[in-house]
C-alpha cells in the first residue's frame, strides 16, 4: 500500500475543516488488520492557539444565547447522532477494534449525556431568598466559564468526549476537544453533526495531536477549564499543569476494579457478569473488572466456570458476525499486555488460560490478545498492581469479606468495585466500607446513568468534581451570589461597623 495516498485528517476550527500548520503526522491503524488507514496531524502550539482563539471569539454570543435555545441545538444533535448511530459505530470499530455492538452501545451511553444536557434550563436555576435582612434579598446564578478543553482517551472515542462537551456547551461555554490520536476521526464527524444541528461556528473545535497539544491546552491563557480521561500519570500531570496555570481541572485516571464473589453468590449469573466485564471491549475500559476476589470456598468453582466460559469467547475483527471480543488498540499495547502475562507466570501466579498467541484466521497482523485467566494471584504480583488494560482476569483468594474489602481499600486506584452475593447484610457492609467512587451489587460495571456523576477516588481522580450529572454542571459553571437592597429615599445608609442582616 502506498501510504502517501492515504487521507490526511484536518482539524476542525471555526465551524469548518481546517488545514493544520504542523508538519508532523501520525498513523491511524485498523487494529484488526494492523494496516495504516489514514494520517492524523499532530498539532503544534499555533494550531492549538487557533482553535482556542476561535472558541474564545465565539463565546460572547453563545453565552448570551438563552439556555433553551442552546438546549434545542443539542436536541437536534441528539437526533442526528441517533440517525447516524450505525455508521458512527462502524467508524469506532474501524479505528478502535471493538465489536459493532459494543461500539453502538457506547454511542448510546454518550447520547444519554446529551439527553441530560437538554434539561439545562432547569439545571441552571439558582436559589433565591427574600428578606434575608430588612428589605434585603439574596439570590444566586450559575454562569459559564469561557473556553473549556477536553482531552480524551482512545477506548471510547464517542462516549467519553460526550461526557464533557454536551454539558459544557449547554452551560454556555465553548469547547476545544483533543481526541486520542489513535482513533481521531469520530471527533470530526461529531463536529460536523453539531454544525448540522445549528451550533454556531467556533463554539466547538477539534485539534489532534500528541503531548505537544496536550501540554498546550492547560497552559493556554484563554482556557478556563480542562477535562481529562486517561492514565493516572498523565491525569496527575494534567491536573498539576492546569492548577499551576490557574485552571479548573477534572482529571480521571486509571483503575484496578475488583469484583468480590462471596460463597453464597449465584455462580452461573456471576460468571456471565464477570466475563462480560473483564473481556468486553478487550478489557480496554476504565471500569473493566480485572481483579476477581474469591472469598472462602467460592474460588475453585468460580475459576472452573470462568475458564470454561472464557474458552468459548469468539475473538476476531470487530465487524465480523458473532465476534464477542476484538483486538487491542496497538501493537505496543499487545506487547505490553503479553509482557505482563509473562511476568505473572514468572512471579508464580497460576496461568489457567493463556491468550498470548491467539489464532485469528485471515488476520495475521492484527493486534489480538486472547482471553487470559490467572488464579492464585498475590497482591505483590505485577498483574495485580498494574492496570493491564487488556483481556486479563486475575483471581485473588481471600478468607473473608472483611479481608476482601481491606484488599480493595489498600489499592492505589479507587474507580469502582462490585460484590456478588445473595446477602443483603453483606452487600450493605460492602457498600458502606468499600472506599471507591462507584459500587455495584450484583452489577459488575456500575457506571451510572447520565443524571448521576461518574468518577473515582484516590489515584483514579484528580480534582473535586466528577463528570456529567450535576457535578458536570457545577464544573462548567461558576456561582455568583447577589445581595440587593432598594431603600426608600429616607432610609438610613449602612453603618460604619460590620453589617448584620437580622
Amino acid at each position: 500500500m502506498d501510504l502517501s495516498t492515504l487521507e490526511r485528517l484536518p482539524m476542525w476550527i471555526a465551524g469548518r475543516a481546517h488545514a493544520p500548520t504542523t508538519t508532523r503526522y501520525g498513523e491511524v491503524t485498523n487494529p484488526a488488520t494492523g494496516h495504516v488507514i489514514r494520517h492524523v496531524p499532530f498539532a503544534n502550539a499555533a494550531d492549538v492557539d487557533a482553535a482556542v482563539r476561535s472558541a474564545d471569539g465565539a463565546f460572547p454570543a453563545w453565552r448570551a444565547t438563552p439556555p433553551l435555545r442552546r438546549a434545542r441545538v443539542l436536541m437536534r444533535f441528539r437526533e442526528l447522532m441517533d440517525t447516524h448511530r450505525k455508521s458512527l459505530a462502524k467508524l469506532v470499530t474501524e479505528e478502535h477494534g471493538k465489536t459493532l455492538a459494543d461500539a453502538e452501545g457506547s454511542i448510546t451511553r454518550g447520547i444519554e449525556v446529551v439527553e441530560f444536557a437538554t434539561g439545562i434550563p432547569h439545571l441552571l436555576k439558582g436559589e433565591h431568598s427574600e428578606n434575608v435582612g430588612t428589605d434585603v434579598d439574596t439570590w444566586s446564578i450559575r454562569q459559564p466559564l469561557g473556553v473549556c478543553a477536553g482531552i480524551t482517551p482512545f477506548n471510547f472515542p464517542a462516549m467519553v468526549p460526550m461526557w464533557m462537551y454536551p454539558i459544557a456547551l449547554a452551560c454556555g461555554n465553548t469547547f476545544v476537544l483533543k481526541p486520542s490520536e489513535r482513533d481521531p476521526t469520530l471527533a470530526l464527524r461529531m463536529a460536523e453533526l453539531l454544525k448540522e444541528a445549528g451550533l454556531p461556528d467556533g463554539v466547538f473545535n477539534v485539534v489532534h495531536g500528541d503531548r505537544e497539544s496536550v501540554d498546550a491546552l492547560p497552559a493556554h491563557p484563554l482556557v478556563r477549564a480542562v477535562s481529562f480521561v486517561g492514565s493516572t500519570p498523565i491525569a496527575r500531570h494534567i491536573y498539576e499543569t492546569g492548577a499551576r496555570h490557574g485552571k479548573r481541572v477534572q482529571a480521571l485516571g486509571g483503575a484496578k476494579n475488583h469484583a468480590i464473589v462471596l460463597p453464597d453468590a449465584d455462580l452461573d449469573f456471576t460468571t456471565e457478569a464477570i466475563i462480560g466485564a473483564g473481556y468486553g471491549s478487550a478489557g480496554e475500559r476504565c471500569m473493566a473488572i480485572s481483579a476477581v476476589v474469591a472469598v472462602g470456598d467460592a474460588g475453585d468453582a468460580l475459576v472452573g466456570r470462568l475458564a470454561a466460559r472464557a474458552k468459548r469467547i469468539v475473538t476476531g475483527p470487530g465487524d465480523a458476525p458473532d465476534v464477542e471480543m476484538g483486538p487491542v488498540i496497538t501493537c505496543a499495547a499487545k506487547d505490553r499486555i503479553t509482557g505482563l502475562i509473562d511476568r505473572g507466570v514468572a512471579e508464580g501466579a497460576t496461568l489457567v488460560l493463556d491468550g498470548r498467541r491467539p489464532a485469528i484466521p485471515g488476520h495475521p497482523d492484527g493486534f489480538f490478545v486472547g482471553p487470559t485467566l490467572f488464579d492464585h494471584v498475590q497482591p505483590s504480583h505485577a498483574i495485580y498492581r498494574e492496570e493491564i488494560f487488556g483481556p486479563v482476569l486475575c483471581v485473588v483468594r481471600s478468607p473473608s469479606l472483611d479481608d476482601a474489602i481491606a484488599l480493595v481499600n489498600a489499592n492505589p486506584y479507587a474507580n469502582g468495585a462490585a460484590v456478588f452475593t445473595r446477602s443483603g447484610h453483606a452487600a450493605r457492609v460492602f457498600q458502606q466500607d468499600c472506599e471507591v467512587g462507584r459500587v455495584g451489587v450484583n452489577v459488575p460495571i456500575p457506571v451510572p446513568m447520565a443524571f448521576f456523576s461518574f468518577g473515582g477516588w484516590r489515584n483514579s481522580l484528580f480534582g473535586d468534581l466528577h463528570v456529567h450529572g450535576i457535578d458536570g454542571v457545577r464544573f462548567y459553571t461558576r456561582t455568583k451570589v447577589m445581595t440587593a437592597r432598594w431603600p426608600d429615599d429616607g432610609s438610613a445608609a449602612p453603618g460604619f461597623h460590620m453589617p448584620v442582616m437580622g
